[in-house]
């Protein structure tokens, strides 16, 4: 069996070429995907806009009610 040392690191120096191009071309989507994304998605919205989710605000019954008066809105509206 014949071995060619040339063809041998032709092809050593393809594939080392090809995976430092895959390394770049990765940290080069971190960076992009870095950019494009917002900084805080989750924040308090500014201006006249409402946060309708508020994970962290429990809901208290005098401002809406008992219990049961909040399922029979459930069920009158249809949501």
């Amino acid at each position: 069996m014949i071995f060619s040392y040339r063809k041998l690191l032709v092809r050593l120096r393809y594939i080392l070429l090809f995976m430092a191009l895959t390394v770049i071309l990765y940290q080069v989507m971190l960076v992009l995907t870095g950019w494009i994304e917002p900084v805080n998605k989750y924040k308090t919205p500014s201006g006249k806009s409402v946060k309708v989710f508020g994970q962290h605000d429990p809901v208290s019954l005098k401002e809406t009610g008992t219990m049961s008066d909040r399922l029979r809105l459930f069920y009158w509206y249809g949501e």
